[in-house]
């Protein structure tokens, strides 16, 4: 048995639980999420006990494999309607900067132009320090919603737009990631051969 799999998944009181047709949906004070999850897990709600369990239909390659992922992905979503996801980011360089026009969010990391990634649906964009001070105080931002992989994946696309060197640390990084430095090219001084 999966060790994670066979975990029941506690309920909050605030959190609805529906399943049928091989689809859970779960709504809580964040907004409401839903899932088709595969034939090879059974997915059952105790109303009275407020807990979901997962189990494996069958006991083949696929099955196994899905029992702790379907468990993973279900307890993501009960954490995600009821307290949500949060990332947050920081942009180091000089005159690098970060602000939101419409529905999407514009970077300026020291291209050209500006870089427009649009927001996805439910994730909300909050600002802190919309511009970099030198190269010592970071533009600082935070992305979050109630649904832990379409943050996850629009923070990283946030970051794949101007991921940091390793010589200076410009670019963007999630808070609190430690960049390896490299040391620059040291210029030899005096004349070279004789």
């Amino acid at each position: 048995m999966s060790r994670i799999g066979k975990k029941p998944i506690a309920v909050p009181g605030a959190v609805k639980v529906s399943v049928a047709n091989q689809r859970i949906q779960v709504s809580g004070p964040k907004g409401q999420l839903d899932w088709a999850f595969p034939a090879s897990v059974a997915v059952a709600f105790d109303a009275g006990a407020k807990q979901i369990t997962v189990a494996r239909a069958s006991q083949d390659k696929q099955a196994r494999i899905m029992h702790g992922t379907a468990r993973a992905l279900i307890q993501n979503m009960v954490t995600g309607v009821t307290d949500g996801y949060s990332k947050s980011l920081e942009i180091y360089g000089t005159g690098f900067g970060v602000k939101v026009e419409g529905k999407n969010l514009v970077l300026s990391v020291g291209y050209a132009h500006t870089v427009p990634i649009p927001i996805p649906d439910g994730v909300k964009v909050n600002i802190d320090v919309p511009q970099t001070r030198g190269n010592e105080v970071p533009a600082k931002f935070s992305v979050s919603g109630m649904d832990k992989q379409v943050v996850g994946q629009f923070a990283r696309t946030i970051k794949d737009a101007r991921p940091p060197e390793p010589y200076q640390g410009k670019g963007v990084r999630f808070a609190g990631e430690q960049i390896r430095r490299k040391q620059g090219k040291a210029f030899a001084g005096g004349a070279a051969g004789g």
